[in-house]
């Protein structure tokens, strides 16, 4: 392999590590108040919900196929059901949806 290539490959892997690791180790011993990690355990959602719901509008040229595949998902995983068998029903769900009304 070319010289520069794996330097390269090192300075990206630097570049990557070092802001991670900073923060964790200068600020693990750091007590943040209460209302910070409360803010804080609820930002995994508030991204996860900024990732799906732009897809569930531009998913296909019928709105309603992407409302209704997320209410599907949304109804089968309240009964606690597992991923796998949530991502299958919205599937089979919108499946039904296209043979019965496209």
């Amino acid at each position: 392999m070319d010289k520069l290539v794996l330097l390269m490959i090192i300075g990206m892997g630097l570049v990557t590590y070092i802001p991670r690791m900073i923060p964790l180790v200068a600020l693990s011993q750091l007590k943040l108040p209460v209302f910070v990690q409360n803010v804080l355990k609820n930002v995994p959602y508030a991204t996860l919900g900024a990732l799906i719901v732009p897809g569930i509008f531009l998913i296909s040229d019928d709105v309603f196929f992407g409302i209704i595949g997320a209410i599907a998902a949304t109804l089968i995983a309240f009964t606690g059901a597992n991923v796998i068998v949530v991502v299958m029903g919205s599937i089979g769900t919108l499946v039904l949806y296209s043979l019965l009304f496209v």
